[in-house]
């Protein structure tokens, strides 16, 4: 008898599991219709491009015949690809830990203002304001006889070529410039977040603010620096805009980027390099943001 009884409830046990675990079949399915768009969107647009762009990459621009390796070795043995890769990783490299530096400590700073909240529609106005709408106020300010170099030569100081030798930081500048209102509002989102219990039981115990900076609240905006971190480095890709408006299709040597040379290389319809490089670009970046990954789970 008591089997039995044992055996009655196992299986009602069991059946239980089979009933929920076909409700939650049932609720993931629900989201099933407003997953699709995005999915065939991300396919169509982005997958499907991409593979068409790896299999060109191994043919002729004209002929489309079967080439090999010969649009990579083109690529790998060109200079101007050489060049723009090197820029565009010095760009990256400068770019990424300034703005993510400067970009915290703007919002610790913010987080301690009571009227912190009133600020935040004034991060975003650099976003708002159009790319040539900036670029011509740069070129205003920084042009061979613009208003800077005007003043310099009132003063009897010699002009700087702005757009010139000091070009790359020029474009330095632009990024973090457009880019630092919304990293500033993704930090003070994650300072918000945590609970202020912490630090006030911390300082209770004699810990001081920085202690509480570097030991509580450092450690807890790790998610919220990993998002930064990847966003700023996508975003680093797209300043062809600034560039491209501030000296044209073949700037100076400090900021020709991979854009320049995927823009200069359509221009001529070299699509073959063109593909072998997009692959190329592809690859070092998804590396990338694996090693990244890899790195910061194993650092946490």
């Amino acid at each position: 008898m008591t089997d039995a009884v044992h055996y009655g409830i196992k299986e009602n046990t069991e059946n239980k599991t089979k009933t929920t675990d076909k409700r939650k079949n049932k609720r993931d399915l629900r989201y099933l219709p407003f997953l699709l768009p995005g999915a065939v969107g991300v396919i169509v647009f982005i997958i499907i491009p991409f593979a068409d762009s790896a299999r060109r990459s191994f043919l002729t621009n004209i002929t489309l015949e079967w080439c090999g390796l010969d649009n990579y070795r083109a690529v790998f043995n060109n200079e101007a690809f050489a060049l723009a890769m090197k820029n565009t990783l010095r760009f990256t490299a400068v770019c990424l830990p300034l703005l993510t530096a400067v970009s915290f400590m703007i919002a610790y700073v913010l987080s301690k203002l009571i009227h912190a909240r009133l600020i935040r529609s004034v991060l975003l106005f650099p976003m708002a304001i159009p790319t040539a709408t900036m670029v011509l106020i740069w070129q205003i300010l920084f042009a061979d006889s613009g208003c800077i170099n005007g003043i310099l030569t009132y003063l009897g100081k010699g002009t700087v070529r702005f757009l010139g030798e000091g070009s790359f930081w020029l474009l330095v500048g632009s990024y973090i410039w457009k880019n630092l209102g919304y990293t500033v509002l993704l930090w003070l989102t994650g300072i918000e977040s945590i609970s202020s219990s912490l630090c006030e039981a911390a300082k209770t115990d004699g810990a001081g603010e920085v202690q509480c900076l570097v030991y509580i609240i450092m450690p807890s905006l790790r998610p919220t620096l990993y998002t930064i971190t990847i966003i700023s480095f996508l975003n680093s890709f797209k300043v062809f805009r600034e560039a491209y408006l501030l000296a044209g299709s073949y700037p100076h040597r400090d900021i020709y980027l991979m854009q320049h040379l995927f823009s200069n290389w359509f221009a001529e319809m070299d699509l073959g390099k063109m593909a072998a490089a997009a692959v190329c670009v592809f690859t070092v970046v998804f590396v990338a943001a694996a090693l990244l990954k890899k790195v910061w789970d194993r650092e946490w």
